[in-house]
């Protein structure tokens, strides 16, 4: 039955006196059984209903029995009014709160009951009121005592004035009043939101004096546990778990949470189980703790299993928190229908329950369903999204092709006030990179307040998606730089709670590697290397594979192979890397053997089976080797031998080969026999080189005629037709392409060369005077070029496709990048260093030819690494045998 109380007439009795007076009419709704109206009822009948309810939590039913009583005109005591507020604080009405503290001052209890004060303090505390409130009621107590200070201490950590708190904790000692374990419990969650450092000071006094006292009460340790864990000290908070027996339930949660926060996944996992085996019945806390730890280590089938306790118990699956992590747990395993089901399942959906599902949805890119449920959570659920809604949708947002107006998202995140959100902000960084616009998230990146490792790692991901990877390793160094004055500070943590942590991670390394491999930085490389290891992230099948990439593309073949040996796990990635390697460096025989050892590791089930790229590796490795006859035969047995369907870039590869060999008309014919539903684009590039490096005109037009036709923005395309007709003195032809690149505007991307020095990338450009060394370089070459004459050099003119005298073309040889980058590596580093050099094209007939006889007369050895692969000059020869 439902009744509807109006308190309009306990207003009428309020005093002028009363603190914070109610000023309008509460109305609160009540269903219970209606309490019979006797005149007979005794005052102490009265108050024992109203205290029982209070005590079985039946709040608005004590509230009615209240409202009862006075209507009768039975006047409440300091016996009935701490039952009342206890129940108004259950309900958190703070009118109806205000109302019954005027009636407080009615009856004359303002001053004279601490035990009514205290509950006023509690009451105002639990019911949302400012703060200001409590303290009045509490500063108006005149004999304070335990309560009093442990209500006030409790009421400031509810408003999060975690020093204040403590203030209050040192006044109450100061008045000498002992603390208890509902003290502690109060100061424990003060000290875990502090510093780091004077959170573990102080939280370590609280602890030794409850060990003092002899305080071993369960709930005590549970708060110390939970401190210990949330300010770093893991093996501290699980040593005071295992030293007490009395643990309850919420120890167990304590535990199984604080593991899993802190990705100790199977930890987590493993006392789940043995809390189950010592009798202790999950609750939805434990399942909703515990489902993360299967979610992060993809253990579907325990994820499983946990789902169905949870389904046996009602309570638990209608519990928000678990239908979330159910979500969360099957989305991560990549289970994204088994997640919907489950949303769909969940009649009362939070907030937290639709952003499980919004980012599943963009962990798994299925970028549309991420976006449409977005929308329907808004208008459908009527729900605002918060921080969380908005970076899951945000990269949903940059994917979809649906959503045109990438930019727009930003200003809805703005309409929302979330644009302040480190989350949000690390999400637009990522949208802005992937776009292109790296300026704008720099812009976002150094306006943000706080930046964890995500916003570092973000926008050192954007460096090196844009291919500013000198950028990339500058912000790394400017990180490394932070992490350090922050571990030398005279603070041994976080000075303050807002600011986070951003030690560079194995995302960081995996991430930033890659830069150091296109810049051939090998010193910044074996820098992170070593940082990988004091860090103990070495054996990170990531940072391995990053780091193996790193020292084959830095001209370390043997470093490369001996990180590889040495990682305890090697997944597909780290195999295809090792394999790319040796075909980068002209080893095809060791690359076709490490095929054999990956499938046979795989056929035996230890290790991985090669892929789709796999085989991009070894035909590349056999085109660089001249294998020719070994990669044509395992091209057409791939299938049979090893599952693997022959894609586009298979036959790209092939044509490659076949074409690098000088066999242009077979290679002509394979692409002629491609399936007509593949992407050709790859193939006719292939063969376009191939007829550049034979001067094939005839099937050099072909292919240049199809691949204008494909790809008409790609300048490379244009080049090489140009250079095929300039080689041939076909000089009308070449203009009249470079005229056409020029009516597309198309431009034709500079050679460019590049060397590691100190901590700095030199880069050099073709005909570029603006290095401060440039006047010395080209001197220097100059005298060197003599030399090299003396020693039979004949420059290669025939490299300068250009209508011009045999001396214009000399000195136009004489100033190409990787002369200068070689020159600059001499004059600047101690005689015999090994002189390392990139260059984003192919490296040209007279600068190889030039490069052997540089060797010999400084007696370096050179590695220059092109586009295509590395070349280990040395005595005079080249590693490539003059085949590339």
């Amino acid at each position: 039955m439902s009744y509807t109380f109006t308190l309009s007439s306990l207003q009428t009795h309020s005093p002028s006196t009363a603190t914070a007076a109610a000023d309008t009419t509460a109305t609160t709704t009540v269903t219970s059984l209606p309490i019979p109206s006797s005149q007979s009822r005794s005052k102490e009948i009265w108050i024992e209903s109203l205290r029982s309810k209070t005590r079985s939590n039946q709040f608005r039913e004590a509230i009615s029995t209240y409202i009862e009583m006075t209507h009768e005109g039975i006047p409440p005591d300091n016996f009935a009014f701490p039952a009342i507020l206890k129940a108004v604080a259950g309900v958190q009405d703070l009118s109806l709160g205000r109302q019954i503290h005027a009636h407080v001052f009615k009856y004359g209890y303002g001053s004279s009951s601490v035990t009514v004060a205290n509950s006023l303090v509690n009451m105002y505390s639990k019911c949302g009121s400012y703060m200001w409130d409590v303290c009045k009621v509490f500063d108006r107590i005149t004999e304070r005592d335990q309560v009093s200070w442990n209500s006030m201490i409790a009421a400031l950590c509810r408003f999060e004035k975690w020093e204040l708190a403590l203030e209050a904790f040192r006044l109450m000692l100061y008045d000498n009043v002992e603390p208890s374990s509902f003290t502690v419990v109060s100061v424990a969650l003060a000290c875990s939101n502090l510093s780091r450092r004077e959170g573990l000071r102080l939280g370590k006094q609280v602890h030794g004096h409850t060990m003092r006292v002899g305080d071993w009460k369960t709930f005590t340790n549970n708060a110390l546990m939970a401190m210990y864990a949330k300010l770093g000290r893991l093996d501290d908070s699980k040593a005071l778990f295992e030293s007490f027996r009395d643990r309850d339930l919420v120890s167990w949660n304590t535990l199984i949470s604080s593991l899993s926060q802190n990705d100790k996944f199977v930890d987590a996992l493993l006392f789940l189980r043995v809390m189950v085996l010592e009798g202790i019945k999950p609750d939805g806390v434990t399942i909703a703790s515990v489902l993360p730890a299967c979610s992060h280590l993809e253990m579907l089938d325990a994820g499983k299993e946990i789902h169905a306790y949870a389904l046996k118990n009602d309570v638990l699956i209608e519990n928000s928190f678990v239908g979330s992590a159910l979500v969360d747990m099957y989305c991560n395993c990549r289970e994204v229908e088994s997640g919907r089901r489950v949303f769909d399942g969940i009649l009362d959906r939070k907030i937290g329950v639709w952003n499980a599902m919004i980012t599943g949805y963009a962990q798994n890119e299925c970028d549309e369903e991420a976006l449409l449920l977005f929308i329907k959570m808004e208008q459908v659920a009527g729900l605002c999204p918060n921080a969380t809604t908005m970076a899951s949708a945000v990269p949903a947002c940059v994917r979809s092709e649906a959503f045109s107006k990438k930019e727009g998202i930003h200003g809805y995140v703005v309409k929302w006030g979330l644009e302040k959100d480190r989350y949000v902000q690390n999400a637009l960084m990522d949208m802005y990179s992937r776009m292109g616009r790296i300026k704008i998230s720099k812009t976002i990146f150094d306006s943000m307040e706080a930046r964890d490792t995500v916003s570092w790692n973000t926008m050192i991901t954007g460096y090196v998606i844009s291919g500013c990877h000198s950028d990339a390793l500058l912000l790394l160094r400017e990180m490394q730089r932070l992490e350090e004055e922050e571990k030398y500070s005279h603070y041994d943590d976080i000075e303050d709670t807002k600011q986070l942590s951003f030690k560079p991670n194995s995302i960081t390394l995996m991430t930033v590697l890659p830069g150091c491999a296109a810049l051939s930085a090998l010193a910044k490389g074996k820098e992170i290397h070593a940082y990988a290891i004091r860090n103990m992230l070495g054996t990170d099948v990531a940072v391995g594979s990053a780091l193996v990439d790193m020292y084959a593309k830095s001209g370390c073949l043997n470093l490369a192979r001996r990180v590889f040996d040495q990682m305890p796990v090697r997944n597909v990635i780290t195999w295809n890397v090792i394999i790319m390697a040796y075909g980068m460096h002209g080893k095809g025989e060791e690359a076709l053997e490490l095929l054999k050892n990956m499938a046979a590791e795989g056929a035996r089930g230890e290790g991985v089976k090669p892929n789709v790229v796999t085989f991009i590796a070894v035909f590349a490795a056999c085109s660089h080797s001249g294998m020719v006859d070994e990669g044509i035969n395992l091209f057409y047995r791939m299938k049979d031998d090893y599952g693997i369907e022959a894609e586009p870039d298979h036959y790209a590869c092939v044509v490659d080969l076949l074409g690098r060999a000088g066999k242009v008309e077979e290679a002509y014919q394979l692409i002629n026999i491609m399936p007509p539903e593949f992407d050709r684009a790859g193939a006719w590039s292939s063969l376009l080189g191939a007829c550049r490096i034979h001067q094939n005109v005839e099937i050099g037009e072909i292919a240049a005629h199809n691949l204008l036709r494909l790809e008409p923005d790609v300048a490379s395309h244009y080049v090489l037709l140009s250079n095929i007709y300039s080689s041939a003195r076909l000089w009308d032809k070449a203009m009249d392409v470079r005229r056409k690149m020029k009516e597309m505007g198309v431009r034709k991307e500079p050679g460019c060369s590049w060397i590691e020095f100190g901590d700095e990338i030199h880069k050099f450009v073709a005909g570029d005077g603006s290095h401060p060394q440039s006047e010395q370089l080209h001197g220097f070459l100059e005298t060197l070029s003599e030399r090299m004459r003396k020693e039979g050099y004949v420059p290669d003119t025939s490299c300068v496709l250009h209508n011009i005298d045999e001396e214009e073309k000399e000195t136009l040889l004489c100033g190409h990048s990787e002369k200068l980058a070689i020159a600059f590596g001499i004059l600047n580093t101690p005689p015999g260093t090994t002189i390392r050099v990139a260059k984003n094209l192919r490296v040209c007939n007279d600068c190889h030819l030039a490069t052997k006889f540089i060797t010999k007369i400084v007696g370096r050895e050179i590695i220059l690494r092109d586009v295509k692969r590395f070349h280990h000059f040395r005595n005079g020869t080249c590693s490539c045998g003059d085949y590339w």
